[in-house]
């Protein structure tokens, strides 16, 4: 598979991926498709979960942020109410992780890439997070914002190097 086909399939699996994962825990997610674009273009971030991607043929990071107003329905959806949403709070803060470990788990196996595994994620929470990216040759980024109901925004933001 060419380079920027893999990414494409990465990038499209990726998306698709957080849709239907966020469908199946209650969480209503939309994409909004004309704000997608490349490099990363985030705001008022306060909670993030960052996976890495590492495998033959493909490294990168697919990472999840959020708004306070996405972080709170994330953790709200997904505990079925039972956790307050607090990013000071490490119970709630695992909550995105696991969004995001569903997520790159759905996004790899619908991508049929063998021997492509993912780290366990890193979780950050603060005051406007912001995701600096690398800027060597033949790194890719690109930002899907989905607007979530019944507020906030998350956005995933996907950085590849496909060999």
């Amino acid at each position: 598979m060419a380079d920027m086909d893999k990414l494409a399939v990465l990038v499209n699996t990726f998306g698709s991926s957080l849709i239907s994962v966020g469908r199946e825990v209650g969480l209503s997610v939309a994409l909004n498709k004309s704000q997608v674009s490349q490099g990363v273009k985030v705001a008022n971030i306060c909670a993030a979960s960052l996976i890495g991607i590492v495998g033959s043929g493909v490294q990168g990071t697919a990472i999840i942020m959020l708004n306070s107003e996405g972080f709170e329905a994330v953790v709200t959806a997904m505990s079925g109410g039972m956790i307050t949403p607090s990013t000071s709070d490490s119970v709630a803060m695992s909550v995105v992780g696991e969004l995001s470990n569903m997520v790159s788990g759905r996004a790899l196996i619908q991508a049929a890439l063998p021997g492509v595994d993912v780290t366990p994620p890193q979780l950050l929470a603060g005051d406007n997070i912001r995701n600096v990216p690398n800027q060597a040759p033949g790194i890719k980024c690109f930002t899907l914002p989905f607007a979530l109901q019944p507020a906030g925004t998350l956005y995933l933001v996907l950085s590849f190097s496909a060999e």
